[in-house]
């Protein structure tokens, strides 16, 4: 079955620009407050003065258009200020995951080709500029020429080599004076909807993060849409846990915001209890987090004594709900669909419908969408309620994979095959019934199980290690590695532990891909294919029934 909507967004299609998407919000909302981070705020018109100060300093030193640009901060003002100055300059803005360790960064920087670079030095117990140096970035990194760092590097910005420049923040925005504000303005004029704008680097079913190479107006389409399906209005403030360097956090948390107007507070990294006091301090009427984390916040013990009763953009089923006093089922937004492929949604039923239109399906495909239920197999359209994969095309589509050629990401029609299963019944609601890959959905983030087993290929005592999705009530999944000892060097003897397995991969993957529970299974408990490969499906399986035999409990929920 094949939907598709026309479009009716606003503004007019031309300005889909990022640099146009900011001059609008500014002339909109003018004295209103922007962003809020710490004890600083900045108001529309104060954001697009930096943005373009920025804009220019970038543009003397070079960044001209199709110039990738890495950004590795953390949910600041510098984060915003620094991708629409990029995108205002012409380059293209490749997001960097704070998450991410260092061996997963220099991958990124060095399959983007990223020529400049701007980074804090330091984020919790990453030392993103030390591990910069360390990995000999006129070896690692070819393309590598200029890194602008956050004030703040302890001991000051250190000399490197003179092929790579490295000065700070305000050193950086200095050379703005070289610049004539009517070049910029020629500059973001250049700028069309068409025109590549970001690279989005997401775990699929290989074993490296691919590149979702996105256009100037898959970001400012987004945001737009996810003002008007949010509900968002000048008054609003939002709370975002959702990091900026993904698409959700961009569209939904960001772009949202500036577009409705809205405040955006701001906080580096998710920790309940500050969370809670910025909450109640600011009187924040929309949250954005993942179910876990409302679930942290529910359970503090500092919750009970906060005044939550401004929030009114949160689904009934959180644990939030009750403490905001939200006793009816008036705003939900679990009736959508999307894609780090498609810049977030395909489908949707506003936030703000009636309940029962929004229960049970995952709402109706968006203007300048297109989408098809087809055979997995041969790639025939299907009928109304028959079961098959979700295949979009549309406006908010990516232009491609970076350095994947076109033909091996689309079909001839231009459909992206999505490798999720679905169906469309006869009212036209998508109704999403999960992966048809091994690739795992764990608290919003994609997690290739490749990447995962790769890693342990050289860990000494395993035969085999197996990375399963298993259904968790929070987090949608979490990961479990199912790993078979080599004789004489099992868990049993304590040759290999869970732990040592743990531990081994928390140094070599972000943390979000580390495994929950490393559970060994026998030789003769794993089935096998007839070419010898472990069968995933039957281990998941039993990874589940392991779980629940023990009672386990993970992020708070109880297996039994």
């Amino acid at each position: 079955m094949s939907v598709e909507a026309g479009l009716s967004l606003q503004p007019d299609a031309a300005r889909y620009t990022l640099p146009a998407f900011l001059d609008d919000v500014a002339a909109r909302h003018g004295q209103r407050v922007a962003l809020v981070f710490e004890n600083r705020s900045l108001t529309f018109v104060a954001l697009r003065g930096r943005v373009r100060s920025l804009a220019r300093a970038l543009i003397a030193k070079g960044v001209g258009r199709g110039t990738h640009v890495a950004l590795l901060v953390s949910n600041r003002p510098e984060w915003v200020v620094s991708a629409f100055a990029v995108a205002l300059a012409g380059g293209v803005v490749v997001p960097v995951s704070t998450f991410a360790t260092a061996e997963e960064r220099t991958h990124v920087l060095r399959h983007a080709d990223a020529e400049l670079l701007i980074l804090q030095p330091s984020l919790l117990k990453h030392r993103y500029l030390d591990d910069l140096i360390a990995c000999e970035p006129e070896k690692a990194l070819p393309s590598l020429r200029q890194v602008i760092v956050l004030d703040g590097a302890e001991g000051g910005v250190p000399a490197l080599r003179t092929a790579l420049t490295i000065e700070s923040w305000d050193e950086a925005v200095r050379a703005a004076e070289r610049v004539p504000e009517p070049d910029l303005d020629l500059r973001a004029r250049a700028v069309t909807p068409e025109d590549d704008a970001m690279i989005v680097y997401t775990s699929g079913s290989t074993a490296e993060p691919k590149g979702v190479l996105h256009t100037q107006r898959a970001a400012v389409i987004q945001s737009w849409r996810f003002a008007e399906f949010l509900g968002l209005a000048p008054h609003d403030t939002v709370w975002t846990a959702y990091p900026l360097f993904w698409t959700a956090g961009f569209a939904m948390s960001l772009g949202a915001s500036l577009a409705a107007g809205a405040t955006l507070l701001l906080e580096e990294t998710f920790e309940a209890e500050q969370a809670l006091a910025t909450i109640e301090r600011h009187h924040a009427t929309a949250i954005h987090a993942w179910p876990h984390q409302e679930k942290a916040l529910a359970e503090h013990p500092a919750a009970a004594s906060r005044d939550l009763r401004s929030i009114a953009q949160v689904n009934l089923s959180s644990p939030l709900a009750p403490l905001a006093g939200i006793t009816e089922d008036r705003w939900g937004r679990s009736a959508t669909y999307g894609l780090t492929e498609t810049f977030t949604l395909v489908t949707a039923i506003p936030a703000t419908a009636p309940a029962a239109e929004r229960r049970a399906n995952h709402g109706r495909v968006l203007p300048g969408c297109e989408l098809r239920i087809v055979d997995p197999e041969s790639g025939a359209l299907l009928d109304a309620n028959q079961e098959g994969e979700i295949a979009v095309r549309g406006l908010t589509l990516m232009r491609g994979y970076h350095k994947v050629p076109r033909e091996s990401t689309f079909d001839a029609e231009g459909f992206f095959h999505t490798g999720d299963s679905g169906r469309i019944d006869a009212m036209g609601k998508l109704h999403w019934h999960g992966r048809m890959t091994g690739m795992i959905k764990t608290g919003g983030a994609n997690v290739s199980p490749v990447e995962i087993e790769n890693q342990l290929r050289s860990f000494p005592g395993l035969r085999a290690a197996v990375a399963v999705g298993v259904r968790h009530a929070s987090l949608g999944e979490i990961v479990v590695l199912c790993a078979v000892a080599e004789p004489g060097a099992n868990a049993d003897n304590g040759s290999v532990t869970e732990a040592d397995v743990r531990a081994y991969l928390r140094a070599r993957l972000a943390a979000y891909k580390v495994p929950k529970r490393v559970l060994f299974f026998a030789h003769d408990e794993v089935a096998f294919t007839g070419t010898q490969k472990i069968q995933a499906a039957p281990l998941r399986e039993a990874a589940l029934a392991r779980l629940k035999a023990e009672h386990c409990v993970i992020e708070g929920v109880a297996y039994s």
